[in-house]
């Protein structure tokens, strides 16, 4: 009699011991859960996906994205004006905003490893196959990149140590002739390869030059 009810017992009180561990682990892992660590990265997650949704709804808007990027690139050159430093910064963000123009200009393959490869090249005579241009740096990325290149400006003019002295039109005339330089040789690229960085549509063509096209191609 005392054995077969120490029996049951002893199942209840692992049963009972089991459970107990079972709870334990879960107040644990639901303390893990709710630590400031995991806090922190969920907010910060949270903040990344709206931040990337709002910048998804603002992809169509091409022009009031950039009238927007004009207004700031106004609020920083008035700040410049008017506090009459910060030179160095501008001469930075001046030779960024030039590199990313090159980028925005270049095709995303160039033509000249492109020519060496068996790959399809961009179209050189009116006959060929219409094919879009392809940027390096697509248009978005390209607004995107400058938008905050000029907030990161901004908020180091309210730090004097990136205020240092330096004889602004020096830098000026540097960065004048080269912007003048790139631009002679990204055109002179442009000339060589006959690309154009701007899509204006499909090509269409009217019925007498189609015509013209097969009664040259039946003579032949």
């Amino acid at each position: 009699m005392d054995a077969g009810s120490t029996a049951p017992s002893s199942s209840s009180a692992a049963s009972a011991a089991a459970a107990a561990a079972a709870t334990a682990t879960a107040t644990t892992s639901m303390e893990d859960f709710q630590t400031p660590a995991a806090a922190i990265s969920r907010w910060k997650f949270e903040v990344s996906r709206q931040y990337q949704h709002l910048l998804d709804k603002t992809t169509p808007h091409v022009l009031n994205r950039w009238l927007g990027t004009l207004a700031v690139a106004f609020v920083y050159a008035l700040r410049v004006y008017l506090i009459q430093g910060f030179y160095v910064v501008s001469y930075g963000l001046g030779i960024h905003l030039l590199n990313l123009l090159i980028g925005f200009l270049s095709p995303q393959v160039d033509p000249e490893i492109q020519s060496l490869s068996e790959g399809p090249t961009l179209p050189t005579r009116s006959n060929d196959e219409f094919r879009p241009f392809v940027r390096r740096l697509p248009e978005f990325k390209f607004w995107y990149s400058i938008t905050k290149a000029f907030c990161i400006a901004f908020v180091m003019t309210f730090f004097s140590a990136f205020d240092v002295p330096v004889f602004w039109p020096i830098l000026l005339f540097y960065w004048v002739v080269l912007f003048t330089l790139t631009m002679r040789r990204q055109i002179s690229h442009m000339i060589k390869y006959k690309y154009v960085p701007f899509t204006l549509g499909k090509q269409r063509y009217n019925g007498k030059r189609a015509s013209a096209e097969s009664a040259s191609l039946s003579e032949d």
